[in-house]
């Protein structure tokens, strides 16, 4: 039984190695490049629509209301990135159901990409938003004090956010494995649903997490400081 699908080794030259994280990576990308296109190369205005493309205007709008709920007041704007970071992800879960197939979100090298990807989109959509200096300034807000400890929380946050997809996703791969080796089929088969359930679920949190740390660094100072006092409890 395999830890991760790191150690499934399909080719390897020299420091060169196709292990199965790749290999499951570039196939989902695949995957959902081309479910996309044919889904999207008959969009219809009018009244008669494909069900494929009801279900993808469901997708998009619940993901923009989900942004717009966050605090982003341009959701358009965050859409391809926070959207794609969500498909990715539900769709690693979702693979869970395929025999043979290992997500790669069970691979720390995986989540750390992920969470890489938001750790260098946060000061791009922040620099977009308020401009190089405005930006900086939010290290060293409410004072210049605060700037290690900001500069620390942007490493560890990303940190966090890879282990806890990671930890998630294997966890829930590694019950359901143990369960097949030693139980009957119909048990494994409801964790099977419970282990997407809860693929789904991450999904939706690293997203959530993402568009927050978004919103964060595009709200300008003067925002922040007519933000009214939390209180005490």
């Amino acid at each position: 039984m395999r830890m991760t699908p790191d150690t499934w080794i399909f080719w390897q030259y020299g420091v060169f190695t196709l292990n199965a994280t790749i290999v499951f990576t570039w196939v989902l990308m695949a995957v959902l490049t081309l479910g996309a296109f044919l889904i999207t190369r008959r969009l219809t205005t009018g009244h008669e629509r494909t069900r494929w493309q009801n279900l993808l205007e469901i997708v998009v709008t619940s993901i923009m209301g989900q942004i717009k709920d966050v605090g982003l007041k341009n959701p358009h704007h965050y859409l391809g990135f926070l959207g794609t970071l969500f498909l990715f992800v539900a769709a690693a879960a979702l693979s869970t159901m395929i025999p043979g197939f290992e997500p790669p979100t069970a691979s720390l090298s995986t989540t750390v990409a992920l969470a890489l990807c938001v750790l260098v989109s946060v000061p791009l959509f922040g620099i977009s938003s308020q401009g190089l200096l405005g930006y900086l300034k939010t290290y060293i807000q409410p004072t210049p004090l605060m700037l290690p400890f900001n500069l620390i929380s942007e490493v560890s946050r990303t940190m966090a956010l890879a282990v806890r997809l990671f930890g998630n996703m294997m966890s829930a791969a590694m019950i359901i494995a143990i369960l097949l080796a030693i139980t009957p089929f119909f048990f494994p088969i409801v964790m099977t649903l419970l282990g997407l359930l809860t693929g789904m679920v991450q999904a939706y949190i690293f997203t959530i997490l993402a568009a927050v740390y978004i919103a964060a660094a595009t709200r300008s100072s003067k925002a922040v400081k007519a933000l009214p006092p939390t209180p005490v409890t």
